[in-house]
């Protein structure tokens, strides 16, 4: 489960470069991946196809955005109800109330940043630790330099040093912005493991891997008003499962990255979902 150590594959994205190929498309064979895009793609339809929907998008895409950072909030340790989030107009207090901030922010910022993604990835990622660090007064906006500290508590995974940090980093954007084949599904669960094993800033590395993961759902065009929120079904499937399918991606296996693809696919399924009810509820003016 180590990323540095000898027994662990490296994950995907720093194995290969652009020239050999897309690795990204290649998991997309991996055993049962292709049934989670498949799984995915149906749960989204479900919601945009929705009568709701067709009148009343914007409402969705706002109350999406407001349970999705409760959802990425909550794996970082600030478990609120969503009531309190929406009640809350002051979230400069305690460490709890900061990380509930900086998730509402970056679920603002990140519908800023689609253009400039697939140019420019690594520009994102900073503009995004940015945001979310906004009440800190260094390290912020840049990848974390060799022996600065990671403020990271809730991932155990041994860090990587700064240069294979780095190193894996420009991999990882040289293939974004190579593009591909690979389904949307598969580049967001990559990109969002990545960041969570490098750890490349000094804090608030989950929240920006899960803000980056909603850009590539958007901004591939899987979900375009942003109203299938994975946060939302990575906070229902639990903190431990989301920390045992990420154990899986940095062992690098088959077998392991595949179950982080599938988990990934049931968070975006259960956030579809979560947008079904929303409307459902607007339908019957319950809501």
């Amino acid at each position: 489960m180590s990323t540095t150590g000898a027994a662990a594959d490296p994950p995907p994205s720093s194995r290969t470069s652009p020239s050999e190929g897309d690795p990204l498309a290649a998991l997309g064979a991996l055993p049962g991946v292709a049934e989670s895009v498949e799984s995915v793609r149906k749960a989204v339809d479900r919601v945009y196809g929705h009568r709701i929907m067709r009148r009343r998008s914007n409402e969705i895409t706002s109350e999406a955005a407001l349970r999705g950072a409760r959802g990425s909030a909550a794996l970082s340790g600030a478990d609120w109800a969503l009531e309190e989030v929406r009640r809350r107009t002051d979230f400069s207090g305690d460490g709890e109330a900061r990380t509930m901030g900086a998730a509402l922010r970056l679920t603002a910022e990140a519908g800023q940043l689609l253009s400039v993604w697939r140019q420019s990835p690594l520009r994102v990622l900073a503009r995004l630790h940015l945001v979310a660090a906004a009440d800190k007064a260094d390290h912020v906006g840049r990848p974390r330099r060799e022996g600065e500290p990671v403020d990271e508590p809730l991932i155990g995974l041994p860090l990587p040093d700064a240069a294979e940090m780095h190193g894996r980093l420009e991999g990882l954007a040289e293939l974004i912005i190579a593009g591909g084949s690979a389904p949307a599904l598969v580049t967001a669960a990559v990109v969002h493991g990545e960041l969570l094993a490098l750890r490349p800033f000094a804090s608030h590395n989950g929240l920006v891997a899960r803000a980056a993961e909603r850009i590539v759902l958007v901004g591939s065009g899987l979900d375009p008003k942003s109203v299938c929120p994975a946060e939302v079904g990575h906070a229902e499937l639990g903190r431990e499962a989301y920390l045992t399918a990420l154990d899986g991606y940095v062992s690098g296996t088959p077998e392991g990255v595949a179950a982080w693809i599938a988990h990934c696919g049931r968070a975006v399924g259960l956030g579809a979902r979560e947008s079904t009810a929303v409307c459902e509820a607007l339908q019957r003016g319950a809501a």
